[in-house]
């Protein structure tokens, strides 16, 4: 896997805790500036990072269940140029192992407007500000893969997931012979609030490795996705 040493601006969209802040710090770290989004108005771990790094880390408040904020985000950066735009914003229905039947229809629709169709406004909306060498990558997940999915559960989620990477594969084919790299990011069962205290890796093993891995991306046109080794994860 060969890695660009090249510094950038990472627009880090679900930046405020677990692994957008995560990942936030990891490319801090490798030099690069990054602007993280917020949803909410109180203080988050993202503001910790922007108060260590100033000038480095930059703040912005975005719910991308809302497009008149898209919008908004996009009229203040124009004048930037993105080299890596990544959403990694996301939910997950409050009882993960209820069926698809048995979801309350608001639960079901909260899920379903982060998960895919907020990601892909966000992509949508944003997406014109990352330049031709540039990447543009979305948190997906491993329960996402229909291929993959033998035992069941979790239905609601992987749902979300299933259809944000189908939507990342439009956008994608829509997009036919652009040069950008495209990433559908399986980051694998980490402990966060959404994993779980169950999940068999940490934060601090896995941003890393994932970081590096959109990293050697750049440079590869079309869409990919993959886990956070780079390896293929099936449709």
């Amino acid at each position: 896997m060969t890695i660009s040493t090249d510094r950038g601006t990472l627009l880090l969209v679900g930046a405020s805790r677990g692994l957008g802040h995560a990942l936030a710090a990891e490319f801090v770290k490798k030099g690069w500036h990054v602007i993280g989004t917020v949803r909410e108005t109180d203080r988050t771990d993202l503001h910790d990072l922007a108060e260590a790094h100033p000038g480095q880390v930059a703040i912005e408040a975005l719910d991308v269940t809302e497009p008149s904020q898209i919008a908004a985000l996009h009229d203040r950066l124009a004048d930037r140029a993105i080299d890596l735009l990544f959403v990694n914003a996301g939910t997950a229905n409050r009882n993960a192992m209820e069926t698809i039947a048995e979801v309350p229809t608001d639960e079901f629709v909260h899920v379903m407007l982060t998960n895919t169709l907020g990601v892909m406004r966000a992509v949508e909306g944003l997406q014109d500000l990352v330049p031709r060498t540039g990447l543009i990558g979305v948190m997906s997940s491993g329960q996402g893969s229909i291929a993959n999915n033998t035992n069941g559960g979790f239905e609601v989620y992987r749902g979300s997931k299933a259809a944000l990477n189908q939507a990342m594969r439009s956008f994608a084919a829509r997009h036919a012979g652009d040069p950008r790299a495209m990433v559908l990011m399986a980051p694998g069962w980490i402990r966060t609030a959404l994993g779980g205290p169950h999940a068999p890796f940490s934060i601090a093993e896995t941003m890393p490795q994932l970081a590096d891995t959109l990293l050697a991306q750049r440079g590869t046109p079309g869409l990919r996705f993959i886990d956070r080794f780079g390896a293929p994860v099936p449709w």
